[in-house]
């Protein structure tokens, strides 16, 4: 059995501001290419929900196998990524141009029955797709649209030409007062 370090399980093996820069340049950076890039591909969850599971796994786990060296380390790190996503998350709103930056405006991929190719192009959705989309929400043609929209969360929803609402947008029933 090899006796433990304390030392070197409890003080900081990395300078505490260094923990902190890096950890908030790479939280942002990733908030940025996600949002850019990745839009349409991480529709279950939402983007700073992704990165922030995904940082912290990273965070706790390089803690944990003693990549960094100490506890503190690892701790420090799940911290800021913990804050930044509060902050962000705070800001976003309260201030209606974070919140543009974090939730883009819904996309028109179809209006009045006519596909929007500029906006497809953009989002890179090719019109099988977006016929999937609509096959899924029960629409069974592009001429019974009136509007579809590729959500910021990547998802597309869809409002029948006809005034109903297609199968997957129904709201959840409301509750009577009584």
């Amino acid at each position: 059995m090899h006796p433990v370090d304390w030392e070197k399980v409890f003080y900081p093996g990395t300078p505490l501001l260094e923990i902190f820069v890096r950890g908030t340049v790479v939280y942002l950076s990733l908030i940025v290419l996600l949002r850019v890039i990745l839009k349409r591909q991480s529709s279950t969850m939402s983007v700073t929900d992704l990165l922030v599971v995904v940082l912290i796994a990273d965070a706790a786990q390089n803690a944990m196998a003693d990549d960094y060296r100490s506890l503190p380390d690892g701790i420090l790190l799940v911290a800021i990524i913990l804050s930044w996503s509060f902050a962000i998350d705070w800001l976003g709103f309260h201030c209606k141009v974070i919140q543009r930056l974090l939730v883009p405006p819904p996309l028109p991929l179809i209006e009045d029955g006519r596909l929007n190719w500029r906006h497809m192009r953009q989002e890179l959705v090719t019109k099988e797709e977006l016929l999937v989309q609509l096959r899924e929400q029960g629409v069974d043609g592009i001429h019974k649209v009136k509007l579809a929209c590729m959500e910021s969360d990547g998802r597309i929803s869809v409002v029948a030409r006809d005034g109903q609402e297609p199968e997957g947008n129904h709201p959840a029933p409301e509750k009577k007062v009584v």
